[in-house]
């Protein structure tokens, strides 16, 4: 193979158990955003247009889906004869063989994957982050400071920063103490778990920690304070924009929620940095006579007859007249029956909501106890569910 000066590696096996019914039969990175887009869709568009044409996409749980959504890498032009995307699932070598036991362990794993590209750099990526973001200019960064590691940092409210991972740095950018959700934060600067590397460097890390068994074999618990003990060249990259975790119901909710307006926080109509997405060919969308659509995301193959305000539509999906959806997302094929009343709820990809049927109704005394833990008071219909006609569903259940 050619070397190449960078190449990514994209870590895309988490389970997502806060997404619940939404992550039973998919990996999280293969969840539906936006109306026509999955998550693993922004950091390879990134990858593309930051001009790294190489990234191995790691896989582990519930990994069908996405296998068969990636396909060869040609929506994202990834489909490269030196190069392209490269789906890498935990494999047996010889007589051994295990599961990703952690995001450093899956990386030295596929030390072999790294090596036949023998690059100069290596991205460390996450499957699950909703964001728009120039990786080559974190890499002039990187080179600029002759680091031996860079990290992409987020300013968060300092109130927030206890929920993160901290990069304490000296006036130049350079990391000089890193704290995992301290109790008492001294800086704001948030790790985003996006990772620049020299491999030389890297590498003999990613061996020496394969072979310390109370390692967790993870970046940010062992591979980064490490470097930090090594007295290693470390780096704050920081970043200014929009970047969103969607690991839980409601941040999946308001990332969604956060396309909608005259002033969208997250703008996916910029054709400078475009987001690209294996979209199934379906013809336009079409409002009916008697529908009313607004502040909404309405994507291909949807038919609209009721009343849709601030909601998102994936593709093909259908919404029957006098229905009634706000605040809500109806994921792709998902069918809503005539005069059926849907507020603040996600409806799950070829979900049946019937006639009449009322989602995220008042909680009454009948309802009895069910958990909204992964909820709160967003509804939640999962995967192919059929909700029959007339029937009640009340705010913040999970129907599975």
């Amino acid at each position: 193979m050619p070397k190449k000066k960078i190449i990514a590696m994209l870590l895309a096996g988490g389970q997502g158990s806060r997404l619940g019914v939404l992550t039973k039969s998919m990996a999280k990175p293969a969840v539906p955003f936006g109306g026509k887009y999955r998550i693993i869709d922004f950091p390879l568009s990134n990858c593309v247009n930051s001009e790294i044409d190489t990234v191995g996409v790691l896989t582990q749980y519930e990994p069908l889906a996405l296998n068969a959504y990636l396909g060869s890498g040609q929506p994202w032009d990834l489909d490269r004869m030196n190069g392209g995307v490269f789906v890498l699932p935990p494999y047996v070598s010889g007589s051994e063989g295990q599961w990703y036991s952690g995001t450093a362990n899956a990386v030295y794993q596929n030390i072999q994957f790294i090596d036949q590209f023998d690059p100069e750099y290596v991205l460390i990526l996450s499957g699950d982050h909703i964001y728009k973001m120039n990786y080559s200019a974190m890499l002039r960064f990187h080179e600029s400071k002759h680091a031996d590691a860079t990290i992409a940092v987020l300013t968060v409210p300092m109130e927030e920063a206890a929920r993160f991972g901290i990069m304490n740095t000296d006036e130049d950018g350079r990391i000089i103490e890193f704290e995992e959700k301290p109790k008492n934060p001294k800086s704001n600067k948030a790790s985003m778990g996006i990772y620049i590397f020299n491999w030389n460097v890297l590498r003999p890390l990613l061996i020496a920690d394969a072979q310390n068994s109370s390692s967790d074999h993870d970046f940010g618990k062992n591979i980064i304070p490490k470097l930090l003990t090594d007295s290693a060249s470390l780096y704050a990259y920081g970043f200014t924009g929009y970047w969103k975790d969607v690991g839980t119901i409601r941040s999946l909710w308001e990332a969604n929620m956060d396309l909608l307006g005259s002033d969208p926080e997250f703008n996916l109509l910029d054709k400078n940095l475009r987001i690209y997405s294996k979209s199934p060919a379906l013809p336009p969308h079409y409002i009916g006579k008697a529908a009313e659509v607004r502040n909404s995301i309405v994507s291909e193959g949807c038919e609209v007859y009721g009343k849709v305000t601030r909601s998102v539509l994936f593709t093909g999906a259908q919404i029957g007249e006098n229905a009634e959806i706000t605040d809500s997302i109806i994921m792709p094929n998902a069918i809503v029956g005539e005069n059926a009343v849907i507020k603040k709820a996600i409806i799950a990809e070829g979900a049946v909501v019937g006639a009449g049927a009322v989602i995220g109704a008042k909680r009454r005394p009948e309802d009895g106890d069910y958990d909204t833990s992964l909820t709160g008071d967003i509804t939640l219909i999962a995967n192919s569910v059929t909700i029959n006609e007339g029937e009640r569903v009340p705010v913040g259940m999970i129907v599975k």
